[in-house]
């Protein structure tokens, strides 16, 4: 059973004074008529600002008391904003006043009712005519530090560390109106994403989260069961194979804005659980892609914060469409001074990456040593928006083989502050093409290789329909935000990220 504190059996006492008063600490409803946004917009300055004017009745958060012996000044804080209360014995009556002295805390939802007036201080009020108790607050909320450094208010955390923050996100976001923004600019992240691709004559479709088989991605599943139909099922990684089943079906241009899930580590860019945006376009490739994914990250810039470039972790960013284009090969010449070109099997360019002093793993396909000599030699390299394109075939089985040279596919990754932010292909179309690169994986690959691709027969029956040419991409919705709002880790920017159990 819960253990409470003494500041919580204090507020708990509070509490059983109110019921037996004969008021309800959690009434069912409550008569809020403006919220206080709208209450200071409504006020009209006039020759008597200290009379109260209008009628009003707010809601909110209490953020602060301070109570002057017959009168009392309080600030409530509701989504809009806060206001000040001003409560006087005289108008409320001394029993009434002397509840809210006595009962009220920092944390609790009041409701109070009255006009609006402007103190000697000239700031706004609501003159209380009467009030009552929404919501007992039976924690106190974690207090905000402040301290002063040149000269400046430094507000810190109420909480000791992060990790707290982000366990009791409903208690980070009631006490930081920083996080609150946060996720305010994340929905404007979605809703410019969705405007965006809405005006390019894409249409937003649902996909299957619950999969009899996972593809699209290299990526662990997470595994359930179906009980009824005694299956077992998988948690999808991507959306990427039934989206394109929609272009077998005639719909030409598909985005799906959703959750996947990889059974994956956990870093300050991943989270088992993640928000992905996948779009798949008939009739286009991978370049007509490329210049579509500059547009829109521009978009996105003018709607979410009014400009192109931005400010991440110190370092200016420049949005614009334009982005320099490099292939793989050239981006790790330029960064490793290794020709991956020079070096046509894993084994050659395992001993080109031993004399350069960059360890590989001795069973590690071609591909696999590229993919480490990006991630090693190149990432941190491409802080302005950057595309690297013409990736390993091995290593991209879903995506279409450049023309006059089989080891190399039509695949671009863009990255942007050093780190990847969407994977696009001109997708493969052919279904024995894709059966074969299905049968390879399972062949080259062991079942521990996130890899591996299991053959989808469903996938390659509609393939056979007949599948359009087509571009496909996919993006982090997270990484995205992380980059409007400046933030280093993921876990900023996720309501709730993924933590290990914790140990009370």
């Amino acid at each position: 059973m819960r253990q409470y504190t003494e500041l919580e059996k204090v507020r708990l006492a509070k509490m059983e004074r109110l019921r037996a008063a004969g008021i309800e600490p959690y009434p069912t409803r409550a008569q809020r008529t403006h919220t206080t946004a709208e209450a200071s917009a409504a006020y009209q300055p006039g020759a008597d600002e200290h009379t109260p004017q209008g009628a009003y009745t707010l809601a909110g958060r209490l953020r602060s008391i301070r109570v002057m012996g017959k009168a009392a000044f309080a600030h409530i804080e509701d989504g809009a904003g806060k206001l000040q209360l001003y409560f006087r014995s005289n108008d409320l009556g001394a029993e009434k006043f002397k509840v809210f002295v006595d009962c009220y805390d920092l944390g609790d939802f009041i409701q109070a009712s009255g006009g609006l007036f402007k103190t000697k201080t000239g700031e706004l009020s609501l003159w209380v005519q009467d009030f009552t108790l929404l919501a007992k607050a039976i924690s106190p909320l974690p207090a905000a530090k402040e301290e002063e450094v040149d000269g400046k208010k430094i507000v810190h955390s109420a909480f000791d560390n992060a990790e707290a923050r982000y366990r009791e996100r409903y208690a980070d976001l009631a006490v930081n109106a920083e996080v609150r923004e946060i996720f305010r600019t994340r929905a404007k992240v979605v809703a410019a994403l969705r405007k965006f691709l809405d005006g390019q004559g894409f249409l937003e479709v649902e996909t299957p989260i619950l999969q009899p088989l996972y593809g699209g991605a290299a990526a662990r599943p997470f595994t359930t069961h179906h009980n009824q139909l005694h299956q077992d099922l998988y948690l999808r990684i991507s959306f990427e194979l039934y989206l394109k089943r929609l272009l077998v079906g005639g719909l030409e241009r598909v985005y799906e804005i959703g959750r996947d899930f990889r059974n994956e580590g956990v870093s300050f860019k991943h989270n088992p659980e993640f928000t992905q945006l996948e779009f798949y376009w008939a009739y286009a490739d991978y370049e007509q892609v490329m210049q579509l994914t500059e547009e829109m990250f521009a978009f996105v810039a003018d709607e979410v914060v009014g400009k192109r470039e931005i400010t991440y972790q110190g370092r200016i960013l420049n949005l614009n469409p334009g982005w320099p284009r490099l292939t793989m090969a050239e981006a790790i010449e330029k960064y490793s001074g290794i020709d991956i070109n020079a070096h046509p099997t894993a084994e050659a360019l395992r001993q080109a990456m031993a004399a350069k002093n960059i360890g590989a793993d001795p069973k590690a396909t071609r591909g696999k040593l590229i993919e480490k000599l990006l991630g090693d030699c190149v990432e941190e390299h491409l802080q302005q928006p950057t595309f690297i394109k013409d990736y390993p075939r091995d290593i991209s089985p879903l995506a279409k083989s450049k023309p006059g040279d089989p080891t190399v596919v039509e695949r671009f990754e863009a990255y942007v502050a050093g780190f990847e932010f969407c994977n696009a292909f001109t997708e493969l179309n052919d279904p024995l093409d894709q059966e074969a690169r299905f049968e390879e994986m399972g062949r080259d690959y062991t079942a521990e290789d996130e890899d591996q691709h299991p053959m989808d027969e469903d996938y390659l029956r509609a393939m056979r329909y007949g599948m359009p040419p087509n571009g496909g991409f996919g993006m982090g919705v997270d990484r995205l935000t992380m980059l409007f709002t400046d933030k280093a880790t993921i876990r900023e920017v996720l309501l709730f990220p993924h933590l290990r159990t914790r140990e009370d």
